[in-house]
């Protein structure tokens, strides 16, 4: 697949997902192109050994990141997610530190909480399909991801306060 088709067939989605984050039109548009850019210049880097639709999420979520923290911005944490949990999550992926020590975590723990926090999380599917992926309901896929979501949140207070 050549990169004008990748950008055809994912802009869309990615412009979406930064729209959902960012709740602004024209901020979307400027990081989706942009994550895009960044995508071209690095397309010959992707191995193919993953999803390239959560390469490109990945870029995007950066880019966007990236973006307020240079602007000197923040971040709405309530948009990006509602509980306080899901703001822990999030300031933990924006620090670059505290995100590898999270791949770390996700990276050790047991199937299905890894996959299904990964989907929902960087992935950005919805409950209902990856309950369908899992041939469970989007109950059991919430249930799962809440519950991946507190494992990690436990391990990341477990890190800071052996650091104090």
């Amino acid at each position: 697949m050549d990169f004008e088709e990748i950008y055809r067939e994912y802009f869309k989605e990615v412009y979406l997902f930064i729209k959902s984050l960012s709740h602004d039109e024209s901020i979307a548009e400027d990081i989706t192109q942009e994550a895009f850019f960044k995508a071209l210049k690095a397309i010959e880097k992707f191995d193919g050994s993953k999803d390239i639709r959560a390469w490109l999420f990945t870029i995007a979520k950066n880019t966007y990141f990236s973006h307020y923290k240079k602007n000197k911005r923040e971040i709405d944490l309530d948009v990006v997610e509602e509980s306080s949990m899901g703001v822990q999550i999030v300031n933990h992926l924006m620090n670059e530190e505290h995100a590898f020590i999270v791949h770390q975590f996700l990276h050790s723990m047991n199937e299905p909480y890894k996959e299904v926090f990964s989907l929902r999380t960087f992935g950005e599917l919805s409950f209902e399909k990856i309950g369908r992926l899992f041939g469970k309901s989007a109950g059991w896929a919430r249930v799962t991801y809440y519950r991946a979501r507190k494992q990690i949140i436990e391990y990341m207070e477990e890190m800071n306060d052996e650091r104090d």
